[in-house]
């Protein structure tokens, strides 16, 4: 199969060339782009700023711009930094995690009727392709100590029209994945890891990302790491797909056979049982360009996260009503993205709820990732019963409304981690004491 690329256009040096950008940014561009990536105020960054103009309108008349914008070789690069990272040789560049789901989603055939297991906490991302064509979700409930899929639970609720088990990796946090993949091995059934999170973790000696039939990560601002604010790398173990999916990114253009006096066809993408047609999910060069130098320097933010999570977990051992976010181990190698906080609700004096309003009146910011997906107007309005689901994932139940929240990890001072664990202390002995 030939190279799969974005042609658009860019003929190269010819007597009338056709440029592949329409218009491209100036100097003044470019400085309005410096400008929001590296903001301030006040006299010296005003001196710095003019002094950054006077080189850049220097710069701007002894160079070129670029050739193209969309899907080249910054692209290119960044899909070869995360092969590298992953050890994989299928990573694909694409809009977001969520465009790496529908891919995989439609490379299931996902159709109305069929179902797919997904944990009972994760973001909407993970449920809305399934959601969107009519295909029944069944919800999993989560292992109280990680919030993650329970694995025995997902055993109860596998069924003949089970087309997919999607775990999520929250906060970055492996899935019990062994068992997992053993279930569908047995019944044929497609995994799917959303690993939005888990970028660089580890689960028995391997990436997070290469071990079920799909994966997909999220490069969104909030991640460990970013492509300028969005963005996702998709990857695959099913063979002989990995071309394949380069191509669902953008419309199934394929030039390995191209129709009658033209550069390409339009094919099918081939699915599990049929083909089905591809959309566009584009990445851009400056994304590409960004999620490679932030790739280079991924281990050293986990370790950094790491260092902040171990902190944390240290100091509250000092309360046993407080349960800290687990570590990992040899096996487990988190990516720390978020810190799970939890607590015994009778150990310490009243539930999650109550320890949150005390962190907020303390300025200590704090949110539980994510809701039960089943309670959520969406959900409820496609005819889902969400009490009789509820009955069946008593644990999320549990841990949502009465153990868990997650903390931050990144961009902490040394003083504001402390501040952050002093309140979490002082919070919960409040409770302990009645207050």
């Amino acid at each position: 199969m030939k190279k799969t690329t974005d042609f658009r256009y860019n003929t190269g040096a010819t007597k009338v060339p056709w440029a592949a950008v329409g218009e491209n940014y100036n100097a003044a561009d470019l400085m309005e782009i410096i400008r929001f990536l590296m903001q301030g105020s006040g006299e010296a960054y005003d001196n710095a700023i003019a002094a950054v103009w006077e080189q850049v309108k220097k710069l701007s008349d002894i160079s070129t711009p670029p050739g193209k914008l969309s899907l080249a070789s910054k692209v290119e690069e960044a899909e070869t930094a995360c092969n590298e990272y992953l050890g994989t040789t299928t990573s694909t560049f694409v809009t977001n995690a969520t465009s790496g789901f529908e891919i995989a989603y439609k490379y299931a055939n996902l159709k109305e009727g069929d179902e797919v297991i997904v944990p009972a906490i994760t973001f909407v991302a993970t449920m809305a392709y399934p959601l969107s064509v009519g295909a029944k979700l069944v919800f999993a409930d989560v292992d109280p100590k990680t919030i993650n899929m329970d694995p025995a639970d997902v055993a109860k609720k596998i069924t003949p029209k089970t087309k997919m088990i999607v775990p999520v990796h929250i906060g970055g946090y492996p899935v019990d994945l062994d068992p997992i993949m053993e279930l569908a091995k047995k019944h044929d059934i497609l995994v799917l890891e959303d690993a939005a999170h888990a970028f660089g973790a580890m689960y028995k000696g391997k990436k997070i990302g290469t071990i079920g039939d799909f994966a997909a990560f999220s490069m969104h601002e909030v991640k460990n790491i970013t492509s300028f604010g969005e963005g996702g790398i998709a990857t695959t173990n099913i063979p002989g797909f990995g071309d394949h999916m380069k191509r669902a990114r953008f419309l199934g253009m394929d030039f390995s056979a191209p129709i009658k006096d033209w550069l390409y066809n339009i094919t099918p993408i081939p699915g599990k049982e049929k083909p089905f047609v591809a959309l566009n999910y584009s990445t851009t060069e400056i994304q590409g360009l960004g999620l490679t130098l932030q790739i280079a320097r991924n281990e050293e933010i986990i370790a950094e996260r790491r260092r902040a999570a171990e902190y944390l977990t240290n100091r509250f051992k000092a309360n046993d009503a407080i349960i800290p976010q687990d570590l990992g181990n040899d096996e487990i190698k988190p990516t720390f993205h978020l810190y799970l906080l939890q607590i015994d609700p009778a150990k310490a004096g009243g539930d999650i709820q109550v320890l949150k309003k005390k962190l907020e009146e303390k300025g200590v910011t704090q949110i539980a990732h994510f809701g039960p997906l089943y309670r959520f107007q969406v959900v409820a309005d496609m005819g889902y019963d969400q009490d009789a689901i509820a009955k069946t994932c008593p644990v999320c139940e549990e841990v949502f409304y009465k153990r868990f929240t997650h903390l931050p990890l990144y961009g902490l001072s040394d003083e504001q981690l402390q501040y952050m664990a002093d309140a979490v202390l002082e919070s919960v002995a409040e409770m302990q004491a009645g207050k």
